[in-house]
């Protein structure tokens, strides 16, 4: 199991790369029904006379997948708590893309009102199989020092063994 950490642990430069994950067709196609129900994420034909010229996944659903991957990857002790963000989607993600998340600590502060905690800002580039940015996303989070008395967050409860 990853070494869970809390604020005092964490460093600026410090660095997480996920495993990747493939979006299909299909799971744009259902993403959009329920989310986002554009032409160019719901119907392949409809999609050709659009902005894109073709089918293409809903940024929303590439922020869920860099979701899902940032949660198993950046072991903060006590969950991602996040406090804001700056996203962009520099590139589209498409179907069968193979997405991966590069996370880097590019600041910490230290609270001056609240002594057991602190924000902490990371850069988090989802890259498809071809090293393109799809999705720039600056997140602040709120993390808590070991001393805080707030439990560690089980993620073998939320993920399962990872054995």
């Amino acid at each position: 199991m990853v070494q869970q950490l809390y604020l005092e642990d964490v460093k600026v430069g410090d660095k997480w790369v996920s495993r990747t994950e493939s979006i299909s067709e299909a799971e744009i196609k259902d993403f959009a029904k329920d989310y986002d129900p554009q032409p160019y994420h719901l119907d392949n034909e409809r999609a050709k006379d659009t902005f894109f010229g073709t089918l293409v996944a809903s940024g929303w659903q590439t922020a869920g997948v860099t979701m899902r991957l940032m949660v198993e990857t950046i072991p903060i002790a006590t969950g991602l708590i996040g406090a804001g963000a700056q996203i962009s989607w520099p590139a589209p993600t498409y179907p069968g893309d193979t997405l991966h998340v590069e996370a880097e600590v590019i600041e910490i502060k230290e609270s001056k009102s609240k002594p057991d905690r602190g924000m902490v800002i990371v850069q988090i580039d989802t890259f498809n199989q071809d090293q393109q940015i799809v999705q720039r996303f600056t997140c602040t989070m709120l993390a808590f020092k070991r001393a805080s008395g707030i439990p560690p967050l089980n993620n073998e409860r939320l993920l399962g063994s990872q054995g």
